[in-house]
C-alpha cells in the first residue's frame, strides 16, 4: 500500500508544476485523497462489505468533492487534477497513468443491473475538464478527450475526441504520433483542430480556387471573342474573412 502511495505522490509531482513537495501533495491534493480512499472502499466492496465500501466512498466524496463508486477499477498512477465534481461509475475502469480533470463524468447510459454500463479508459488517457464520457465502450490507449466534450462512442487509441457530440481526430502521420506521446493538459494538443473546422476551411479554400479558375476561363473566352452573359454579382467572396469566422 505504501509503495503505491509513494508512486502516486511522485506521479503528481511529475505532472503538476504547482506541486512543490511531497508534504503538499499528501495534505492538499483532493485527487490524491480520493484515489487512496477509493482503494479502501474497493477492498471492502470486493470482500462483500458493500455498505462499508459505499460509506467509505461517501465520506471521500464529502471530503474531496470527488465521487468514485467502490466497484470501479482504478489503475496505478492515476492523477485526478483539481477533481471537484468528478464522478466515476460502478463499472468504470481507469487504466494506468490516466489523467482526469475537474467536472468529468465517466457515466452510464443503461439501467441494466450487472451490465457493463460505464466506460473503460486505456493506459495514458487524458480526460479534459467538464468532459462527459457516457457508455460501456473503450477509450483507447493514449487517447485524449478535450474539455467539455460529450463522448458516446468508442475512441481509438491515440485519437483525440472534441466537441458535443464528440468528433474523432485520428493521428495520420509521424508528427501526430510524436504529439500523441506528449502530455497534453486538459486534452488540448498542439494543432489539434476540430475536424469540422478543418472541413469548413477546406471547403472555403476549394471555393476560392474554383472562383479564381472561373475568372481565368472567362478572361480567356473574352480574349477569344466569346462574350458570356454576366450575372448580377453579389458581395465579393472573401476567403480570408470566412476562414477567420470559422476559427
Amino acid at each position: 500500500m505504501f509503495s503505491r502511495i509513494r508512486e502516486d505522490i511522485a506521479n503528481i509531482i511529475a505532472r503538476d508544476p504547482a506541486a512543490r513537495n511531497e508534504w503538499e501533495v499528501i495534505t492538499c491534493y483532493p485527487g490524491f485523497h480520493a484515489v487512496v480512499m477509493q482503494r479502501w472502499a474497493n477492498w471492502f466492496w470486493l470482500h462483500d462489505l458493500k455498505w462499508l465500501g459505499r460509506f467509505t466512498s461517501h465520506i471521500a466524496r464529502w471530503l474531496t468533492g470527488i465521487e468514485i463508486h467502490p466497484g470501479a477499477k482504478i489503475g496505478r498512477r492515476v492523477f485526478i487534477d483539481h477533481g471537484f465534481g468528478v464522478v466515476i461509475g460502478e463499472t468504470a475502469e481507469v487504466g494506468d497513468d490516466c489523467t482526469i480533470y475537474q467536472g468529468v463524468t465517466l457515466g452510464g447510459t443503461s439501467l441494466s443491473k450487472g451490465a457493463k454500463r460505464h466506460p473503460t479508459l486505456g493506459t495514458g488517457v487524458i480526460i479534459g475538464a467538464g468532459a462527459q464520457v457516457l457508455g460501456g465502450f473503450t477509450v483507447g490507449e493514449g487517447a485524449k478527450v478535450g474539455s467539455n466534450a460529450v463522448v458516446v462512442r468508442e475512441v481509438p487509441a491515440g485519437a483525440t475526441a472534441v466537441g458535443n457530440p464528440a468528433r474523432i481526430i485520428l493521428k495520420d502521420n509521424a508528427r501526430d504520433e510524436a504529439a500523441a506521446r506528449m502530455f497534453a493538459a486538459y486534452g488540448v494538443t498542439p494543432n489539434g483542430d476540430d475536424p469540422l473546422s478543418k472541413a469548413l476551411h477546406g471547403l472555403i479554400d476549394n471555393a476560392a480556387t474554383q472562383e479564381h479558375q472561373i475568372e481565368k476561363i472567362l478572361a480567356a473566352l473574352k480574349c477569344a471573342g466569346i462574350d458570356c452573359e454576366t450575372l448580377i454579382t453579389t458581395e465579393k467572396f472573401d476567403p480570408e474573412e470566412l476562414n477567420k469566422l470559422v476559427e
